[in-house]
């Protein structure tokens, strides 16, 4: 046994080594040297609109107001350089008209007439012995347009503009007690009446229609028959006026109406440039 131990021992020792496959050497030259080994992927980072736990959504998606050119009030409206001119237009043309507002509040008529105003529209009410007497006008279109046959001149400072006169069209209505219709009387201001002085017997109004219309009905029939005054009787047309200057419609109560609309029509239109500018500044 020992001597065949002996000879495997020998045996062994004479066998050559096992082979192994060469190790690969890394070659600094080599251009894959320069490249990092792949990593494992981070995790996914946290948006924004996973920090905002949504909510952040609708701020980011919001337009910002304002980014067309123009100038924001937060109303969400348009405004431009050109409504900032606009606006500090009607401020100084606010100022300058009311500086030369002759009335801070609407004159009163003699005569015992009582106002009512609601808007452009005014009535005049007055009650004597049984009767009721209204007159209505309104404001809107009531300034006649100023046209001049001769060509306009340079105006001199110190020369004052011609002042600015509301001449309405006005409704009488007479009512009397117990009677189911009401007498209608349609005037106006000539034009070439309005602003002449000095001529006492000339009336400064005329009428122009007259009707009778059922008494407490707003809506006028027009199947109603209706004078019209250009051609009718002088005498009856005398009879008319004298019928209207009895019951306080006259001349110094047209001069006085007159007075009385112009204020009105200026206070309404101061009012109108300041509706005007606040609708221009959204305010």
């Amino acid at each position: 046994m020992l001597l065949a131990r002996a000879l495997r021992v020998a045996a062994a020792s004479l066998r050559p080594p096992p082979r192994h496959p060469p190790r690969r050497l890394l070659s600094f030259a080599s251009p894959r040297t320069l490249l990092p080994l792949p990593a494992a992927a981070p995790p996914l980072a946290r948006s924004l609109w996973q920090l905002g736990g949504g909510g952040w959504r609708t701020a980011l998606l919001r337009p910002r107001r304002g980014s067309a050119g123009g100038v924001s009030c937060g109303c969400g409206g348009l405004h431009t350089e050109g409504d900032k001119a606009f606006a500090q237009f009607l401020s100084d043309e606010i100022r300058e008209e009311r500086k030369i507002q002759k009335h801070k509040s609407l004159p009163k008529v003699s005569g015992g007439w009582e106002l009512e105003v609601h808007g452009t529209e005014a009535r005049l009410v007055r009650k004597i012995a049984g009767e009721k007497i209204t007159v209505t006008f309104n404001i809107n279109n009531s300034i006649p347009p100023s046209v001049d046959d001769e060509p306009q001149e340079e105006q001199k400072p110190d020369e004052q503009e011609p002042d600015i006169t509301s001449t309405p069209n006005f409704v009488v209505e007479v009512i009397k007690d117990d009677t189911k219709q009401t007498l209608v009387l349609d005037c106006h201001y000539p034009e070439d009446e309005v602003g002449h002085e000095g001529e006492e017997e000339s009336d400064i109004f005329t009428i122009r229609e007259v009707s009778f219309q059922p008494t407490g009905e707003s809506d006028w029939k027009d199947t109603n028959y209706t004078l019209n005054t250009d051609s009718l009787d002088w005498a009856l047309y005398d009879h008319l006026m004298d019928f209207l200057a009895d019951r306080g419609v006259d001349n110094t109560f047209a001069d006085e109406l007159i007075e009385l609309s112009t204020a009105l029509e200026h206070q309404e239109y101061i009012k109108f440039l300041e509706d005007l500018k606040s609708f221009v500044k959204c305010q």
